[in-house]
């Protein structure tokens, strides 16, 4: 079959790529000229190494993002004709070339990999999102008010880190949990948090000025009614907001095994930062502890909070690889990395390369995220 040599693949490589290009200029050029006030964010420019992490991330945020500009062909278009085939080989009847190659049923390697993205980008990122929003919401009075809230809260997050998070990860997203309305239980218990984490927000800062917090509170209430019917019950009536069973149940599974680690994060935090001068002078001026603990102990726990997340991130996203990898919570079809990874492995041998794109793709993401963690690290110890 008739295949583009290896210096025509690479520029069609980058050639396919052009709008992420635009777009990391177009951010980073932004971010320079106003590091200043982006604060710990903007240092990173004076990091090399959190700067090289940071350009890696957002590569792979806007393949994501313009994956349908990018890909030549349709992640789940098969084609027997080309099975297993090395990278560069045309795609005769259409004149396009599969740039990494296909896999065992002739899909494109490199559309998958594009693909894929959002698949990662979509569950870690919002699923460590909302396991922050639970940690903190949990950690702070934990931390601030201590007692039997505290006592109760940590045995439960101890006894759930006892676990060996790999096996609880299976067990969670197991066909047979699946099936049951356990992960429905679990999301509708954990997207009860952003609701409540926003309403304490808006309490904390307006609880003496009720014109602006009943509005407020029930705009917030309002929002969060119709995004929890989405994903908890798919039942939003505008058909906007929605969840694929198996997302759902990985979702839930990703908040349950890492929101106990970011609650011990935040408590501890918490527990430091309360013995502060600036705290002891918010609760002299007659503050109340909510006040105190959202605008007072939150902001100044910012930096570690925000090393955690970009190395948790990583986590999430090795977590779902070796769930794509045994076949478990995704569709067999779907073209996240794992899974990516578990149907090429078998014919290494006779196509080398065949295995390199998922593989790659999952390796420099979570390398991206834990330079960028080092980076954001070095230039937090600064503040």
């Amino acid at each position: 079959m008739e295949s583009i040599s290896t210096l025509e693949i690479w520029q069609v490589f980058f050639t396919r790529l052009w709008p992420v290009w635009l777009a990391l200029a177009i951010i980073f050029a932004a971010a320079y000229q106003w590091r200043v006030r982006l604060g710990v964010i903007g240092r990173i420019f004076d990091s090399p190494i959190g700067l090289v992490g940071l350009f890696i991330v957002l590569f792979w945020v806007f393949s994501a993002i313009f994956a349908d500009f990018i890909v030549l062909f349709d992640s789940l278009e098969q084609s027997g004709m080309y099975r297993r085939k090395p990278p560069g080989t045309l795609n005769t009847a259409q004149g396009i070339p599969y740039i990494f190659g296909t896999d065992t049923l002739g899909r494109d390697l490199f559309s998958r990999m594009i693909y894929g993205s959002q698949i990662v980008l979509l569950i870690a990122p919002a699923a460590s999102l909302v396991a922050y929003v639970v940690g903190i919401t949990l950690g702070l009075p934990a931390g601030y008010i201590g007692g039997k809230f505290d006592t109760v809260l940590s045995f439960l997050a101890n006894l759930v880190l006892a676990f060996p998070v790999i096996l609880l990860f299976y067990l969670l997203v197991a066909p047979g949990i699946r099936e049951t309305i356990l992960p429905n239980i679990m999301a509708g218990v954990f997207f009860i948090f952003p609701i409540l984490f926003a309403m304490m927000i808006i309490y904390s800062r307006f609880a003496e000025r009720p014109r602006v917090l009943i509005p407020s509170s029930i705009l917030i209430l309002i929002i969060g009614a119709w995004l929890y019917s989405g994903l908890v019950f798919n039942a939003d009536p505008l058909g906007i907001v929605t969840i694929d069973p198996g997302e759902l149940n990985i979702f839930a599974a990703v908040v349950f095994t890492t929101s106990p680690g970011v609650f011990r994060i935040v408590r501890g935090l918490t527990m430091d930062i309360r013995t502060r001068d600036y705290v002891a002078a918010a609760v002299t001026r007659g503050e109340n502890p909510l006040f105190v603990m959202i605008w007072e102990i939150l902001p100044n726990a910012r930096g570690p909070l925000i090393v955690d997340s970009c190395l948790r991130i990583g986590y999430v996203t090795i977590l779902l690889g070796t769930l794509g990898f045994f076949g478990l919570g995704m569709e067999p079809e779907s073209p996240d990395w794992g899974s990516m990874i578990n149907q090429t492995r078998s014919y290494i041998r006779l196509v080398p390369t065949i295995v390199l794109p998922p593989t790659l793709a999952l390796a420099s993401f979570v390398l991206g995220l834990n330079l960028l963690a080092d980076g954001l690290r070095e230039q937090s110890l600064k503040d």
